[in-house]
């Protein structure tokens, strides 16, 4: 009888196993995608066969630069609701902002999902109003925080803003007047910035006085974008696996940078703590009543990482969206122009009070955030426990749910003519067929933007000042300047090169 050697019937017992290893996980595959598009409960809701049948699919739309516009063309072949992974939906009505970020009597709070957890500060243990996930905490930090953000505040702020703005004009004069014009994108980013500095820490960085970019200002965006691909690699960790390998190091040098600026922020903080002054800027009354035990100094700075950032790039994006549209609509600035320059004698009557009931104004700003959203993705919240119902449609615990602002405020179910910029769809009467509450940009809820009025003050004085003192042009007109711009966590804003002439005013 003739024996079989003990190492090959150990190879072949390898490879049997292997092999039955390598079926069971192509069964198991298989079955999951049957499930997710049979028996899933969220099978019913329309989007891309793929997405519903695997994660992996969005994940390669996420690493997309332009995801909100695929999701535009999703919610314009499926609908107000499309299901873009196993367990998550993407609305775009004006019901789901009320329905997911809104206050509803009798129902549960739609909580944040751990996209949050990747934020500044989180990884020292502290969170910020941005980034706290416990709706009582936030409460908390809200109503000590909110004083500095008022009605109130934001006019007695007024005087510390409006040098800002007037040198913004002043520069635009200068470096605006030559052929090759300026670029108004990183001046609205450097101004704002200085503002918003200027309110939080007590002292400014001058990145209106810098040639380029302010670093500050590029590491928040180059965090941002950390921020976009942490998501991914944690909410999709089969394919985390494979890209890891690739983005590790670049991970591991974001992640220093970003510790290098939390300790530059702390150490900001700590003097604006330290400083006496009566100034009511964004930390006066925290500083103030504080329990240090309870509001520690490093609580503090990851709340100023958050304003400054939410106080700065968003005001930024609008401004620069404004400029953008109304230079491609001929129309509407010479609508504006009359407005704005048939309502001021002179410059320093431009104020937060003199252009809150200028409807034109109001209606071009409006119409600015509802084409260009300053925050361009979907803010994820994770439906209750025991479910609830979203624009019609019932989904259990657990699902991620967001209303993408793009879909929302470009979808011609709720616009006409959605991609045209037409600020009079913002001062025509009610019964007009635009569904207005479509466009949030400040969000809905308690959760909602804290520096509201901080932002309406500096984009409608800013853009009255500019539109009076200047006849402005785009150095080059066929720019499609929004989809030059990359939307992630927030906007990449391609540049924008104005050309400006002093229509013959005396500037004080």
């Amino acid at each position: 009888m003739e024996l079989v050697p003990t190492r090959a019937i150990s190879s072949e017992l390898v490879w049997a196993g292997g092999l039955l290893l390598f079926s069971m996980v192509i069964v198991r595959w298989i079955c999951q995608i049957i499930y997710n598009l049979y028996f899933h409960p969220l099978s019913k809701i329309p989007g891309p066969p793929l997405a519903a049948a695997s994660e992996i699919p969005f994940c390669r739309w996420s690493l997309v630069g332009h995801l909100p516009y695929k999701l535009l063309e999703l919610h314009n072949k499926y609908g107000h609701a499309v299901r873009v992974a196993p367990n998550e939906v993407s609305f775009s009505s004006a019901q789901s902002w009320k329905d997911i970020y809104g206050q509803k009597k009798g129902h549960r709070e739609f909580l944040k999902g751990a996209f949050y957890d990747h934020a500044g500060f989180v990884g020292r243990g502290y969170r910020s109003i941005a980034s706290e996930r416990r709706p009582e905490a936030h409460k908390e930090m809200r109503n000590y925080l909110a004083s500095g953000f008022s009605e109130r505040a934001t006019l007695e702020q007024e005087v510390l803003i409006a040098p800002f703005i007037d040198k913004l004009v002043r520069l635009v004069g200068v470096k605006g007047s030559g052929e090759k014009g300026l670029d108004v994108t990183t001046a609205f980013e450097s101004m704002t910035f200085d503002i918003a500095c200027d309110l939080t820490f007590g002292e400014t960085f001058g990145a209106l006085d810098m040639e380029t970019r302010h670093p500050w200002i590029a590491g928040t965006l180059e965090g941002n974008d950390s921020l976009t691909l942490l998501d991914i690699l944690t909410r999709y960790p089969t394919v985390a696996k494979v890209i890891g390998v690739f983005v590790r190091q670049k991970l591991r040098k974001r992640m220093a940078e970003a510790e290098k600026k939390e300790q530059l922020e702390y150490e900001t903080t700590r003097r604006r703590i330290q400083r006496e002054t009566n100034r009511n800027d964004f930390l006066a009354r925290v500083i103030r009543d504080r329990d240090p035990n309870v509001v520690s100094d490093m609580q503090l700075a990851a709340h100023a990482e958050t304003l400054i950032l939410a106080a700065s790039d968003t005001s930024a994006s609008c401004l620069s969206a404004t400029l953008y549209y109304l230079l491609q609509t001929p129309s509407a600035m010479e609508t504006l122009k009359a407005e704005i320059r048939g309502s001021f004698e002179k410059m320093a009557d431009i104020t937060y009070a003199s252009t809150l009931e200028m409807p034109y104004l109001c209606a071009v700003i409006q119409e600015s955030l509802r084409i260009f959203p300053p925050v361009p993705v979907g803010l994820p919240r994770l439906v209750p426990d025991g479910g609830d119902t979203v624009d019609g449609y019932y989904l259990p615990g657990g699902v991620v749910v967001y209303t993408s602002p793009i879909p929302a405020s470009q979808s011609p179910a709720n616009f006409h003519d959605p991609s045209a910029f037409k600020p009079e769809r913002w001062i025509r009467p009610s019964g007009c067929c635009d569904a207005r509450d479509a466009s949030q940009p400040f969000s809905l809820g308690n959760r909602s933007c804290l520096g509201r009025n901080l932002a309406w003050l500096e984009i409608r004085t800013t853009v009255a000042k500019l539109v009076w003192v200047y006849d402005l042009e785009a150095v080059d007109a066929s720019v499609d300047w929004p989809r030059m711009s990359q939307p992630l966590a927030l906007w990449h804003k391609a540049a924008l090169m104005v050309r400006a002439r002093n229509r013959g005013v005396v500037l004080e």
